[in-house]
């Protein structure tokens, strides 16, 4: 008898996968899965004509079988991708989610997952406009769209240990994966969602600090952002704490030290943890509708 690691890789392979909804998501989703190993067939539907172009012409030089449909084209596209779908992966808008998932369910396989990317819509929620289905929540960060993605995933009440093995196959095509408990997912947006946004903030006003100082804007956004990137790659290779890679840099009495101490100073820790803090409670009264 076949292992249960070896059952998910011939279901994985041979899996019709449906994407409702190419945003940003939706869109890094595919082009994860279409660029890897995975023989998979893939069912897209997007809104208007023109994003329908769009994506094909985006997938043009990537592998395995798609067929895409706009809703501006084909009304019942929905229906029509999620009638052989083995995994429906919903990547709407939150605002959309609900009215997406009532239309689909009469047409869905009794055995299909699906999988929500929307965020501030519960598993318990979606499950009552999906009533019997088996339902995983994940929350992919943007650079998923160049396969440096952080995906968080979280099983519903129905999901089981194979759905959520599967689904951590499906979103490693994008990058890392964390399997946490649903209650962590408003903790997971503010780190891994929203950091992106806090790191650009950065970055930003990194520039604008070394434009001030004398540099030419070109130069400094050169400096600024090929210094970030390469620290990133650094630690990333090097495989060493980021304290470590600090210490590194910081020689005792000389200008590094001096430029953290204005850091330590400011109290970097609790402004960091304020931050967070702001964005978990807004993640709350968001789920709470």
């Amino acid at each position: 008898m076949p292992t249960l690691a070896a059952m998910l890789k011939l279901v994985s392979i041979q899996a019709n996968i449906a994407i409702l909804g190419t945003g940003n998501m939706g869109e890094a989703i595919m082009t994860g899965l279409l660029d890897s190993e995975h023989k998979i067939q893939i069912s897209v539907t997007t809104r208007s004509i023109n994003s329908a172009n769009k994506i094909g012409l985006v997938s043009q030089n990537l592998e395995g079988f798609l067929q895409i449909a706009s809703l501006e084209a084909h009304p019942d596209a929905n229906i029509e991708a999620v009638k052989d779908a083995d995994i429906v992966i919903l990547a709407v808008k939150p605002i959309a989610l609900i009215a997406l998932a009532k239309e689909i369910a009469p047409h869905l396989k009794k055995d299909a997952l699906v999988i929500s990317v929307a965020a501030g819509t519960s598993t318990h929620s979606l499950s009552l406009a999906l009533p019997g289905m088996r339902i995983i929540r994940a929350m992919p960060n943007t650079p998923a769209k160049i396969g440096k993605g952080v995906t968080g995933i979280s099983a519903g009440a129905r999901a089981t240990d194979a759905d959520i093995q599967l689904a951590k196959e499906l979103f490693e095509s994008i990058g890392a994966v964390a399997v946490i408990d649903e209650s962590q997912l408003d903790l997971l947006s503010a780190v891994s969602g929203s950091g992106p946004a806090y790191f650009y903030l950065f970055v930003e006003r990194f520039t604008d600090a070394a434009i001030a100082a004398g540099l030419e804007p070109e130069a400094a956004r050169t400096l600024v952002e090929e210094t970030f990137i390469g620290s990133a790659a650094l630690l990333d290779h090097e495989n060493e704490a980021p304290a470590e890679l600090r210490r590194a840099v910081t020689s005792p009495k000389g200008t590094t030290e001096q430029a953290i101490a204005v850091f330590e100073e400011a109290d970097l820790t609790t402004l960091i943890r304020s931050a967070m803090r702001a964005a978990v409670a807004r993640a709350k009264e968001l789920n709470q509708g």
